[in-house]
């Protein structure tokens, strides 16, 4: 006996798995081909008869949203846009039998359906066949403002009658090119904006660097002479030493210098000219092309060595230098007055 029930348990169960299953895939096979608009253009009458409709024609028109919800009205082509009168606006149901066959359900008021193809279906309706075109077209210029005149005229009262509404190709030309021109105002107005704000950074930096440059002179020369005398003494210890000799032949001789070498060159720099680098680096964001260059130029390795070392043409090293007094000074300069600049700073 609990055997007996327990074979009719899994049998029930797997029944009711096998019509959850068949639903699902009805459901997730289900083509949502009703969504978007669609104008009829053909009736055939059970007598035989068949009435055609035209563009310029007042047709029925049908706006699907989502498969559930349908506005309805008619609309007309003119050549300067399209008349629209307002029908209705009604719930739908579409179930899948099958094989491109439907039930289309209109309010609950069923319907056979049978999808042509993509772009044609055909509804029986009171005998009748109707075949209705997709209208991208129409949704596309128009859809939302359809929408909005049938949602907006059913919240009307009908003692008017049923009213007419022209949607105007010009009007929507001139809103087009009005939202264009409003957009692209906006956005010169902004970049306006940002030029004049980068505008105004640049001019703070270099009023900030003429500063800089400015206090770097004074210091330079209001210098008392002892203390000229005393750095002068460390210059010339520094340029007569076995280490910077040695720095020197090796630099001439085309060797291309590592990164511990760099760091002997800038601790050599920083105990000659202790406050060189802080200097230079205040001046501006360089590469390491320019840093490195500055570096020799302080320790007055000749510019075809300095190309030499670092494996570049000299016109390129020259370049540098004079790029540099452009960026820093804000005005054309060679390569030699950039080089008596750096020799100048940093003690």
């Amino acid at each position: 006996m609990q055997n007996h029930k327990a074979m009719k348990q899994i049998l029930i169960t797997f029944i009711v798995f096998l019509l959850i299953g068949c639903n699902s895939e009805n459901n997730s096979n289900k083509p949502y081909v009703l969504q978007g608009a669609w104008t009829l253009r053909q009736i055939v009458y059970p007598i035989g008869k068949t009435e055609t409709f035209s563009e310029k024609e007042r047709i029925p028109f049908r706006l699907y949203d989502g498969d559930s919800l349908i506005y309805s009205c008619f609309v007309s082509k003119t050549e300067t846009g399209l008349v629209v009168n307002r029908s209705s606006q009604d719930h739908i149901t579409l179930i899948n039998k099958g094989n491109g066959e439907y039930i289309y359900l209109e309010n609950d008021d069923p319907h056979p359906l049978k999808i042509t193809n993509d772009s044609t279906i055909v509804i029986q309706q009171n005998g009748a066949l109707l075949t209705w075109h997709r209208a991208d077209d129409i949704e596309k210029e128009w859809g939302m403002e359809i929408k909005n005149i049938i949602t907006t005229d059913l919240k009307q009262t009908d003692e008017d009658g049923i009213q007419s509404y022209v949607l105007s190709s010009k009007e929507r030309q001139q809103s087009n090119v009005i939202h264009g021109f409003i957009f692209a105002t906006i956005i010169t107005i902004i970049l306006l904006l940002l030029i004049a704000h980068i505008a105004v950074q640049n001019r703070r930096a270099k009023h900030r660097l003429q500063l800089q440059i400015q206090q770097i002179q004074e210091v330079q020369q209001e210098r008392p002479q002892a203390v000229r005398q005393a750095i002068e003494s460390v210059e010339t210890a520094f340029f007569t030493s076995d280490q910077y000799i040695a720095l020197q032949r090796r630099i001439a001789s085309g060797q291309r210098l590592k990164d511990e070498d760099w760091l002997d060159i800038e601790n050599h720099i920083r105990k000659v000219y202790p406050g060189f680098i802080s200097q230079l680096r205040g001046l501006y964001v360089m590469s390491e092309l320019e840093y490195q260059v500055c570096l020799l130029i302080k320790l007055r390795i000749a510019p075809s060595d300095i190309a030499s070392v670092m494996a570049r043409d000299v016109s390129t090293i020259s370049t540098v230098r004079s790029r540099l007094y452009k960026k820093v000074f804000g005005q054309k300069g060679g390569a030699k007055e950039w080089d008596d600049f750096i020799l100048s700073i940093g003690a």
